[in-house]
């Protein structure tokens, strides 16, 4: 189980822990919804569930997840309107998460409680 924030209380698969030590999950994505997220060992709730994964690809790593630093703002920008847009998904993390879940999506369904 992942509780946390929009994606909570779903069930999810845990791939592997991370060297961060955060364990990185996936739903996957087209079955209940829930992306390749990193997540923190306090927010999941283990079952005796086991699933048997393929090898997973080698870019499945931290650096995937990190986010670019938003640039700092001088006094006279603090006050004007922030048109910024909204981040996008980038076309690599998208074929990455369809190449993750045709690996995870025949395991889960080789699972009778899963199902």
């Amino acid at each position: 189980w992942y509780q946390r924030r929009v994606r909570g209380g779903k069930r999810v698969v845990c791939l592997m822990q991370l060297p961060s030590g955060l364990l990185l999950v996936t739903g996957p994505y087209n079955i209940n919804g829930v992306p390749l997220r990193r997540v923190d060992l306090a927010y999941v709730i283990a079952t005796s569930t086991k699933v048997e994964l393929p090898a997973l690809p080698d870019s499945l790593t931290d650096s995937l997840f990190k986010r670019k630093a938003k640039p700092t703002k001088n006094e006279k920008e603090m006050f004007v309107e922030n048109t910024t847009e909204e981040p996008k998904i980038s076309a690599e993390k998208i074929a990455l998460q369809k190449e993750d879940d045709a690996l995870v999506v025949p395991a889960v369904k080789s699972v009778d409680m899963l199902q």
